[in-house]
């Protein structure tokens, strides 16, 4: 172990994936939970809801911006499927 926590691992996977995929383009939280648990269901599904709290603080953080159909949404009430991406530069 490198001393990361899962939190660390899965807060550096989403800032990863977001970044390789762009400015303006999306990722699906559960590509993250992928890269950190593996493929099976088994371990990327108990990592959605880590991925979940760690995306609300970074959205606080301003790090990132969660969306849903498109839209930013309130990092406190949100539900339901949604995606995540690097804030626009501009």
């Amino acid at each position: 172990m490198s001393g990361m926590s899962q939190t660390d691992d899965l807060e550096s996977a989403i800032l990863r994936l977001a970044a390789e995929r762009g400015a303006g383009r999306t990722i699906c939280p559960s590509e993250a939970a992928r890269a950190i648990g593996g493929d099976h269901p088994d371990g990327w599904g108990p990592l959605m809801q880590p991925i979940r709290r760690i995306a609300v603080r970074l959205m606080k953080e301003g790090r990132i911006i969660i969306t849903r159909k498109g839209r930013p949404v309130d990092p406190d009430d949100f539900r339901g499927v949604y995606r995540l991406s690097l804030p626009s530069s501009e």
